[in-house]
């Protein structure tokens, strides 16, 4: 399989935010994906949920071998290595996470799933940090 664009936005609000960011890009490298560009790190206040804890989010061009769902499992193994233990997927609601890693953009894939939809429309649209994190990305 031919190599992929991929857009990511990853975001953390606990620990040093900014530091799991940054293990979690390593990851997603040493899992045999190409980081090609990475935003600035932008601070936002927790949206959907009611947290006293800020994230810290990023965006991230890469490059993989990998399909929709490869990657999406491979995505979901570093959030749980990282020590993640809830989805919102699972759980019906969202809260305080170390790291979480969501596809953005898949090339123009248009791909919806019950665990996955590409474009990823709420960063897309609806969401003004992931608006200006990706800006430039899309």
């Amino acid at each position: 399989m031919s190599q992929q664009k991929v857009v990511l936005l990853l975001g953390s609000n606990l620990g040093d935010q900014k530091k799991n960011l940054e293990l979690a890009l390593d990851k997603i490298s040493a899992a045999g994906n190409e980081i090609s560009q990475i935003s600035e790190f932008l601070i936002s206040d927790p949206v959907e949920f009611v947290s006293s804890n800020i994230f810290c989010n990023i965006a991230a061009i890469i490059f993989t071998h990998l399909s929709p769902i490869q990657l999406l499992d491979c995505i979901k193994n570093i959030e749980a290595e990282m020590g993640r233990v809830n989805d919102s997927k699972v759980s019906g609601g969202y809260s305080d996470r170390i790291i979480d890693i969501d596809i953005i953009k898949y090339n123009e894939l248009n791909f919806k799933s019950e665990r996955l939809e590409i474009p990823h429309k709420k960063h897309l649209f609806e969401r003004e940090f992931s608006r200006i994190l990706l800006k430039d990305f899309i």
